[in-house]
């Protein structure tokens, strides 16, 4: 074959391959980018709700929940932590739910929780990462909430310095309740799509996702985190590429 003609069959080729990759759905595209295997769902709920931390509420008892007790590595358990997530969604909002145990609580004392709280991880919270749109993989949102309602939200960015933008509001509804007496905290956070710039899902779409839990006092090194799908270096939460799927059904 002359070299004219070889060219011209892989110019072909390649054209043909760049057009197929360009028709892959999104998500699907960026499914290459991730290592997890996990999986959850978050399933369509009748209507839009309040969230007030009260998780008897008849659309989380037909929710799909996941439980995790392992920390970010996937070493070393923690059962007394055992902490259960799940997910709801409908035209315009994502809800998700958290109920953990504990043994003690660490929260910062006496502030506002109305008012965002920088460097709330350094208490105990729980914390969704989400990305709606995985085919931008370093790009996903932080929600944190603490036992007594205080929260934070971020942008974040993973190819910018700082990575978090912490100007960022998305005006989500969140509500903690306690229960002393079964040691166990819940969390419920609704979500607004269209503060994350998200289309509004539809049965079948996926999202990537990461939860995760930090629990106890003084410095990292003497406290505990979880994390739903492991992140092998266990050095940070922001390793998106191990993020898992979050799949949408009726």
């Amino acid at each position: 074959m002359n070299p004219t003609k070889r060219a011209a069959i892989t110019i072909l080729f390649s054209a043909i391959a760049l057009r197929l990759f360009c028709a892959m759905p999104l998500a699907q595209a960026g499914d290459e980018a991730y290592s997890s295997k996990a999986q959850t769902q978050a399933k369509r709920a009748k209507a839009d709700f309040e969230v007030d931390g009260d998780l008897t509420k008849g659309a989380w008892r037909h929710a799909k929940w996941t439980e995790f007790d392992h920390d970010p590595k996937g070493q070393r358990h923690y059962p007394e932590l055992l902490t259960r997530v799940a997910a709801l969604w409908t035209d315009k909002h994502i809800y998700f739910a958290f109920s953990g145990h504990f043994e003690h609580l660490n929260v910062y004392q006496g502030e506002d929780p109305a008012k965002e709280r920088w460097e709330l991880w350094n208490r105990d919270v729980v914390e969704v990462f989400a990305n709606p749109q995985p085919e931008r993989v370093t790009h996903y949102y932080e929600f944190e909430v603490a036992p007594n309602n205080q929260w934070i939200d971020l942008e974040i960015e993973k190819k910018n310095q700082p990575f978090n933008e912490a100007g960022w509001n998305s005006g989500f509804s969140h509500a903690s309740r306690v229960d002393s007496q079964k040691h166990i905290w819940n969390v419920e956070m609704r979500i607004a799509l269209d503060s994350m710039k998200a289309e509004t899902p539809r049965a079948g779409s996926k999202w990537r996702v990461n939860f995760f839990r930090a629990d106890g006092q003084g410095t990292d090194e003497h406290r505990k985190f979880l994390a739903w799908s492991t992140i092998p270096t266990g050095n940070t939460f922001h390793v998106p590429e191990c993020f898992g799927a979050l799949v949408f059904v009726d």
